[in-house]
């Protein structure tokens, strides 16, 4: 299915990268939040973003953000600050419906739609796309041909693990590397792994960030940079935020909320302990290293 790529620096820059969304478009709330509900509760991620944005430019940090349509449509000016901030801007589907549980067409018409309205505000192209949830999964490839043939250069959906229940893609390669398609290329810059024993342990942040220590983390990047791969971090709004209150079981509750507390000092760490830039540079590079 793809080709590795090898980095052409000796000391890549990793990718910092924010899902924005809000806590109610997580796969784990899908049963306890019907979508009829949304647009009644309060949309947080505006202020926590602001802050975030503050915090990259304290740091000299350009990020990629993987927006959702429907936020978006709702705070448009929150899309325009972070495209003003330098920072790049890309997909992340329409409604965070998962890839898994649509036809192509449907998937289609999202990514589609979610591109040019992010277009429309951020007055760049959108050349990237996560898939909620990490949701192309084997026998989920076509997703890429929609997307190349949609006029997206790269993707971020993989996360080249073995036993999760909802998502995996076990066999990929763990570093970003060409996908080649009947409907041409397309970079693809999995989420980081730690390997451990020879096994691969997801590392790259959202709740492994929050549950385990900060070491575990760095020891990805760590890792990444040994092979001279970038590493790619991601989290979300809502994990830089305070606990919603929300009917759901304690587990899906635990699952999603903790570790709250260290997210704001350990993302500052980050920040300042690796260097870091748009995904979008690295898809570029690549593909000029690829020929």
């Amino acid at each position: 299915m793809s080709t590795p790529v090898a980095e052409v620096s000796q000391r890549p820059c990793h990718h910092f990268s924010v899902d924005v969304e809000e806590f109610f478009h997580g796969t784990a709330f899908e049963p306890y939040v019907p979508r009829s509900s949304w647009a009644g509760l309060p949309r947080r991620s505006p202020g926590v973003m602001d802050r975030l944005l503050a915090l990259l430019d304290d740091e000299g940090v350009k990020a990629t953000f993987f927006i959702v349509g429907w936020l978006a449509e709702l705070e448009p000016e929150m899309v325009r600050r972070c495209a003003a901030a330098g920072h790049e801007i890309a997909s992340h589907s329409w409604d965070h419906l998962r890839v898994t549980a649509q036809s192509p067409d449907a998937f289609r018409d999202s990514v589609r739609r979610n591109k040019a309205q992010l277009e429309d505000l951020s007055g760049s192209p959108v050349k990237g796309f996560r898939a909620p949830s990490f949701s192309i999964v084997p026998g989920a490839e076509w997703a890429f041909d929609v997307l190349i043939e949609e006029g997206y250069d790269y993707d971020s959906s993989l996360f080249p693990i073995r036993g999760h229940p909802t998502y995996g893609h076990p066999e990929s390669p763990p570093d970003p590397h060409i996908v080649r398609r009947p409907a041409g290329t397309l970079v693809e810059i999995p989420a980081t792994t730690l390997d451990i024993a020879g096994r691969r342990l997801p590392a790259s942040g959202g709740a492994y960030f929050r549950f385990f220590p900060y070491a575990y983390l760095r020891s990805a990047f760590r890792q990444s940079e040994a092979r001279g791969e970038p590493a790619t971090f991601y989290i979300h709004p809502w994990e830089l935020d305070e606990a919603p209150t929300v009917r759901a079981p304690l587990r899906t509750r635990i699952r999603a909320f903790h570790g709250l507390r260290h997210t704001w000092p350990r993302t500052r760490r980050l920040l300042r302990e690796f260097e870091f830039r748009p995904m979008g540079e690295t898809a570029q590079a690549m593909r000029s290293h690829d020929g």
